[in-house]
């Protein structure tokens, strides 16, 4: 008689309220707008509804998936400290093909880890001469810091255009020798 059937009315683990800040990975931060019931295909599901107001964008994302999906609420002040940290650091360049670290960098953003997306803003950061930067590694670079920001932005309660002024501030700043 084996296996056990798990249940599908798994509670998750994380409670997520109406009108609060949330990370979804692929689309950076969002507002939860509601919480709601919907009868998709015969099948009642719980909804997160989640509005990212600069992209004109809302996304439904069951609540069952959630936490697989990476939604999670806005990082604590010891991660986004730990994000800062990594952005003092000496830039890690791999001496492999572009395409191969574009590759890396967008999994890192796509991640939704601030201190992975630090890792991409302090790689692909350049102090002076932009010129030296392909438009797709700007493209990558600008992502990233717009996601950082963005949450750094909601973490200290100031505008994205401050926390992104804060963060060119800390990237301009000598970088500090790895420990």
């Amino acid at each position: 008689m084996g296996k056990q059937i798990m249940s599908k009315k798994t509670a998750p683990k994380i409670a997520f309220n109406s009108g609060e800040f949330v990370v979804y990975p692929a689309h950076g931060v969002g507002k939860v707008a509601d919480i709601s019931k919907q009868k998709i295909g015969g099948t009642e599901l719980e909804l997160i509804v989640v509005n990212f107001d600069r992209d004109k964008m809302t996304l439904r994302v069951p609540l069952s998936k959630a936490e697989s999906i990476g939604l999670r609420k806005i990082s604590e002040t010891s991660t986004m400290n730990e994000a800062l940290g990594v952005l003092k650091g000496k830039a890690k360049v791999r001496k492999i093909m572009w395409s191969r670290r574009a590759q890396e960098y967008e999994n890192k953003i796509n991640s939704g880890s601030p201190v992975a997306i630090a890792e991409v803003v302090r790689d692909l950061y350049r102090r002076e001469n932009l010129a030296d930067q392909s438009y797709s590694e700007r493209q990558i670079y600008e992502q990233a810091l717009d996601r950082l920001a963005n949450e750094y932005a909601i973490c200290n309660n100031i505008s994205a255009g401050d926390a992104t002024k804060q963060l060119l501030d800390i990237l301009s700043a000598e970088p500090v020798a790895a420990e």
